[in-house]
């Protein structure tokens, strides 16, 4: 029977992916610090025979003991909120932890995907933004331990790979939402939600012309599962190719969630991107993916399991 590791389990990323390789026949072992993760995550998981936890930081000497056959690197904080109070994690992680998965995986002669950003792309200057373009990032800003940590995270996969002839692969996603985000993440769907069912004023950061593509969480699960097995160890672009300014996402979710919040402007935070898309043309032409679930369609679901925590937790 196969063998994944996979890091950050606990995380709103990492336990679908748990999920997913569950059903899909393996054995998966999840490993987390809970740092930013939580364990109702993946509780319903606990039974199961085939499920194996580890608390455990990845910035320190990760030990699994049998076989692997596949590893994937999602420990990160990955929130604005999250990165920006824990700067030195993050970049630990990205370093030393992606250093640590990739001897592991060398010892245990095992693929290993990880989960860099269309963070390494910064504020572009290109768009739609294609794994071709290099970024326009800036090293010293306060977004930087996020950004720099992925980007040197990508650049020590690749050496791994190169050098010690390594299978891996790079995943670089964009605006992912779904069920088991956190309510207080700071990123601008959760927050949103909550500000609405709350009747509070919905905080657009800037004018609220800037863009995001946003991808539920299943399309991207898939996307993840079929680089895994793909060919290709080269950065692979996944998200949702639709793209819509944050004005346009706030009276969506006003109009989905029935409330009449008022929209308050905050101001633009440093090196925040003016717009955010995805060329996916790689992943469509390497594995024939491209999402399926439309917005209103994932929102619906997104409402759902947010409505139910505010509730469970007034």
């Amino acid at each position: 029977m196969k063998r994944v590791l996979i890091t950050g389990a606990a995380g709103f990323l990492g336990s679908h992916l748990c999920d997913r390789f569950i059903a899909d026949g393996f054995d998966v072992i999840g490993m987390d610090n809970l740092l930013t993760g939580n364990l109702q995550n993946i509780e319903h998981l606990f039974q199961h025979e085939r499920f194996t936890f580890y608390h455990h930081d990845v910035s320190k000497f990760v030990f699994v003991p049998g076989n692997l056959d596949y590893i994937l690197h999602f420990a990160s904080p990955a929130s604005p909120i999250d990165y920006l109070q824990m700067p030195i994690q993050t970049l630990k992680v990205g370093s030393l932890g992606t250093h640590n998965l990739l001897g592991l995986a060398l010892a245990k002669n095992a693929r290993i995907l990880v989960a860099s950003t269309s963070e390494v792309y910064g504020d572009p200057l290109v768009h739609p933004q294609k794994e071709e373009y290099w970024g326009n990032v800036n090293p010293v800003g306060p977004r930087g331990v996020y950004d720099e940590a992925k980007r040197f995270q990508e650049s020590i996969t690749m050496a791994y790979h190169t050098y010690h002839k390594l299978e891996t692969r790079i995943v670089r996603i964009f605006n992912t939402y779904g069920p088991r985000m956190r309510l207080n993440d700071g990123r601008v769907l959760p927050a949103f939600i909550s500000q609405a069912i709350r009747k509070e004023p919905l905080s657009v950061f800037g004018d609220g012309t800037q863009t995001r593509s946003f991808c539920y969480v299943d399309d991207l699960v898939e996307g993840i599962v079929r680089l895994l097995h793909s060919d290709y160890s080269g950065p692979v672009n996944i998200g949702n190719p639709e793209e819509i300014t944050i004005n346009q996402f706030a009276e969506e979710i006003l109009k989905i969630t029935h409330s009449d919040s008022p929209i308050k402007f905050h101001p633009l935070p440093v090196d925040d991107p003016k717009q955010r898309k995805p060329d996916i043309s790689l992943a469509q032409s390497l594995f024939h993916w491209e999402p399926k679930v439309n917005r209103e369609e994932g929102l619906r679901r997104t409402l759902q399991y947010f409505s139910q925590q505010i509730q469970d937790h007034s």
